[in-house]
């Protein structure tokens, strides 16, 4: 959620950054909305107020014997009216909060304007290569995975994970764990669902959005995550923290669910783009003057996981209109795949500054007594089977065998090439 006050005193920053995004909001609309809104509420607390002053004078005159008709009739009137005025306010209450609830973190204003093509690349690692097979037909046919009897069981693009590919993303995994606790964050594992309020608080499709990621649980208010961001979102959710504690570091595991809704004609052969797979997020709390930095440190692990492994990579700044709502900011980290001849996404960090957390009342109490709502940040450490894809271009050898890379070796057990 945006800062209301601050869209009251700037409407064209809003407008502006709205349409930076390529999304369409009303903020004329919205904001017309918003002022019935307060006079109907204050409206409604003016009849309060009456009622309940009727109601003092009420319980005087009852104390000295004598009811005052004229104050019970007029209690009567106030009462209905009071009813009314309420049910007007819920309903205004309803439509403000969903118009508010569309309109998108503002990007940060060294984010590059523009769609998917005007990201800026900010950094490169590794070299390019070429010449290797395809990571589903080498995984196939070392018989490592099976879409056919995915397909059996669950339905198109779920899969089974076998032999020495699914221990290798437990060797990725726990590597990454290591390495990421070394940096001070909190392993922790996580819900694999979220109710209702905590999933669009941290920024994902309604329930009523048919064209979303989302899988929802019928009959209960309940979301399949998407990733681990959104309960380690709502983790300190109607919290207050202290300013000594901050930041705070977390990093938790899980599967994820995806419908991958609205991706026809991107990339998404074999395991590139799933409905089910692991991942380990990063998560950040932190004071809204160190959000910039904890971004950089975000980004810093990530590429110290993928250069430890061995993985040519770019960075990307991301553009304005394929942030999302959340997002003020995003790196993509993009891995060289020597079969396409080109980058493809592997892993991606965001300062979501106070969106989430305003949307969670989520705050943070300054060394004066104080309180501000904090910032939070999230960023992949590693998603399988996106991973699994990077390290099989990667590392395949004259002898036909997938080397093991050196840091993954002591979680394979020794196993130089599997």
């Amino acid at each position: 959620m945006i800062d209301i006050q601050l869209l009251r005193k700037n409407p064209d920053l809003f407008k502006q950054k709205t349409k930076e995004k390529n999304m369409t909001v009303d903020i004329d609309a919205f904001l017309k909305l918003d002022a019935e809104r307060l006079e109907a509420l204050q409206t409604v607390e003016r009849l309060r107020e009456q009622k309940n002053g009727i109601a003092d004078k009420m319980k005087s005159s009852a104390s000295a014997g004598k009811p005052d008709q004229k104050l019970i009739d007029e209690g009567k009137i106030i009462k209905v009216e009071l009813a009314d005025r309420e049910a007007i306010l819920a309903k205004y209450e309803i439509d403000w909060s969903e118009l508010l609830n569309k309109i998108p973190n503002p990007a940060s204003d060294d984010a590059p304007v523009g769609g998917e093509e005007d990201s800026v690349e900010v950094s490169v690692y590794g070299d390019k290569n070429s010449g290797v097979k395809d990571h589903l037909d080498y995984a196939n046919e070392r018989g490592w995975v099976d879409f056919d009897r995915g397909a059996k069981v669950a339905g198109a693009k779920f899969y089974f994970l076998k032999g020495d590919l699914a221990l290798l993303e437990l060797a990725v995994v726990q590597f990454a764990i290591d390495l990421v606790t070394s940096k001070g964050f909190a392993y922790m594992t996580v819900p694999h669902m979220v109710n209702t309020r905590t999933a669009s608080g941290a920024g994902f499709a309604p329930r009523s959005d048919k064209e979303g990621n989302e899988y929802f649980i019928e009959g209960e208010e309940l979301t399949m995550i998407g990733t681990a961001e959104a309960p380690l979102t709502g983790y300190h959710a109607d919290e207050v923290i202290d300013e000594a504690d901050l930041p705070l570091r977390y990093v938790g595991y899980s599967p994820c669910y995806r419908k991958e809704a609205g991706t026809y004609g991107k990339y998404s052969r074999g395991l590139f783009r799933v409905h089910q797979f692991n991942k380990l997020e990063m998560y950040i709390f932190c004071s809204p003057e160190d959000s910039v930095a904890m971004h950089q440190e975000i980004l810093s692990v990530e590429e110290l996981i993928w250069q430890t492994i061995g993985i040519p990579y770019h960075v990307i700044n991301i553009a304005t209109g394929d942030l999302g709502a959340p997002a003020a900011k995003k790196y993509d980290i993009e891995y060289w795949s020597p079969v396409d001849q080109a980058y493809r996404e592997l892993t991606s960090c965001s300062n979501c500054t106070d969106f989430q957390t305003r949307n969670l009342n989520i705050r943070l109490r300054r060394k004066d007594g104080t309180t501000e709502v904090l910032h939070s940040l999230n960023g992949t450490a590693v998603s399988m089977a996106r991973t699994l894809i990077a390290i099989i271009e990667h590392f395949q050898q004259e002898n036909g065998k997938l080397k093991v890379p050196d840091v993954l070796q002591k979680y394979m057990g020794g196993k130089t090439e599997i």
